[in-house]
């Protein structure tokens, strides 16, 4: 090998330079072709032009002849389909503005054979409106001097100097498509042919600089492959003893995940159930604060019971002094009244009507008696009645005495109860957050020892490949001592 010439700069260079005349055809190539691309959008539009002027053209036409079978004949058959034909040609000069809309003359062509279309459409429909209104005389001398037949001249001029722009535009297109397809040709065949000479050029000079480099080195990659081939065999071993340990390590914190998952879900299942016993026991408190309310507020109504009863009592012996007082003025009005009657014997005759008087009010002194006598007898079983309520009330009230004492010490023990089953709440909640934590914590570490059991199987596979890449390295280099 000349000393002069450096093996790596100079194929290097060779690539490069092979490497920037394909991207330099590449790029041309590539820009050939959306050239092309776009010529020949350019020459379909014109060909899609031209058809939609003819098209346009008929249209007209079709609608001039539905007008005129209209004014004609006067049937409203006709009327639907000159609509129609109007509604195309407005289809048809939308197309056209749509596919002439980068070019300036095209544009202005259509501004004006839009003017005269529209021109048209007014000749016509004033037309239609005169056959509507039976002016036969005006209709006719519209139609026999009017400017329609001049106008749809002028429109088929227009369409036709519209396509006769188009067709000149569509030949330039295809001799630029042309032009562009022939330079594409010389610049693919020109520059396939230089890349291949160039090539060609870099394949003899690697013929004859690389071969004389190889063999020097080949001895060495032989002795070397078989050296890292041992050392890659014993770090192969190693790495599926370690990914074995892993694997088994692996299992025992899948199943102490399980168990740890089990224990958390029991853990949270007590949780559960001491909160329920929780709102158990305050549903309970607040019950039995509600009755040791009620029983107090029955104490007061008790109390107020056996005021009342004693007020009544008083009024009862009340009825009873007055009642006597009422017996006393009976016996003294019949006394009274036993005088009078003596008086009135005494009078004779001039005592009579005292002595009928006398009568009558020993009779009521009698019925006042009686009446004393029953409410004294009245106001006697009322006594004994209170008596009896008083009993009964005083019995009561220490019944709600002894019922509100031990609502108090139910009260007392539900508290109890409550705070008791609030700490086993904590104590249960801080249970299955451990519980949880530690499911999390051996979640992690099965993670890890997933990862670590994964990267120990990659890298067994690595050093297999490595040394199944090394054996090839050995299979080459005795080929090439042998091609050598």
């Amino acid at each position: 090998m000349s000393s002069k010439i450096k093996l790596a700069p100079t194929i290097r260079i060779g690539f490069g330079m092979t490497f920037a005349l394909m991207v330099g055809i590449g790029m041309t190539s590539w820009l050939t072709m959306r050239r092309l691309n776009e010529t020949n959008r350019l020459v379909s539009n014109s060909h899609e032009a031209i058809g939609s002027l003819h098209s346009l053209e008929k249209a007209i036409v079709a609608t001039e002849t539905k007008q005129l079978q209209f004014v004609m004949t006067q049937q409203g058959d006709f009327l639907d389909p000159y609509a129609d034909g109007k509604l195309e040609v407005e289809a048809q000069i939308a197309q056209v503005e749509e596919l002439t809309l980068g070019h300036p003359t095209q544009r202005e062509n259509l501004e004006a054979l839009q003017q005269l279309i529209a021109q048209d459409f007014a000749e016509l429909d004033d037309r239609v409106a005169l056959r509507e209104q039976n002016r036969e005389a005006e209709l006719m001398v519209r139609m026999t001097f009017g400017n329609g037949k001049r106008t749809i001249l002028d429109i088929q001029a227009a369409i036709a100097k519209m396509i006769e722009l188009e067709e000149r535009l569509l030949a330039s297109r295809h001799a630029a498509t042309e032009s562009i397809a022939r330079w594409a040709a010389l610049v693919s065949i020109g520059g396939t042919s230089g890349a291949v000479a160039l090539g060609v050029l870099l394949l003899v000079f690697i013929s004859r600089k690389v071969v004389e480099p190889i063999g020097s080195v080949v001895q060495q990659i032989d002795g070397s492959s078989s050296e890292i081939a041992a050392t890659v065999e014993q770090q192969e071993q190693a790495v599926r003893n370690q990914a074995a340990i892993a694997n088994q390590t692996s299992t025992t914190m899948n199943e102490l995940s399980a168990s740890s998952r089990q224990s958390a879900e029991q853990a949270e299942a007590a949780a559960a159930g001491a909160r329920s016993v929780l709102m158990m026991s305050e549903g309970g408190a607040q019950a039995v604060e509600r009755t040791l309310e009620g029983m107090v507020a029955l104490r007061e109504k008790v109390a107020e019971i056996a005021m009342q009863i004693s007020n009544l009592s008083d009024r009862a012996n009340q009825i009873g002094a007055i009642s006597g007082l009422v017996s006393d003025l009976a016996n003294q009005t019949n006394m009274l009244a036993l005088n009078a009657a003596v008086e009135a014997v005494r009078a004779g005759e001039n005592g009579k009507g005292f002595s009928v008087v006398s009568q009558e009010i020993r009779k009521l002194a009698d019925r006042s008696k009686g009446s004393a006598d029953r409410i004294n007898a009245l106001v006697q079983d009322i006594q004994a009645a209170i008596g009896d309520t008083v009993a009964v009330t005083e019995q009561g009230t220490q019944t709600v005495e002894e019922g509100v004492q031990i609502a108090e010490e139910t009260s007392q023990a539900f508290s109890g109860v409550t705070d008791a089953v609030d700490d086993i709440v904590l104590s249960s909640q801080q249970i299955s957050l451990n519980a949880k934590q530690q499911a999390s914590a051996i979640q992690e570490i099965l993670t890890a020892m997933t990862s670590l059991n994964q990267a120990a199987q990659e890298t067994a596979t690595g050093i297999g490949q490595v040394r199944s890449g090394t054996n090839s390295l050995s299979d080459a280099a005795v080929l090439l001592k042998k091609i050598v």
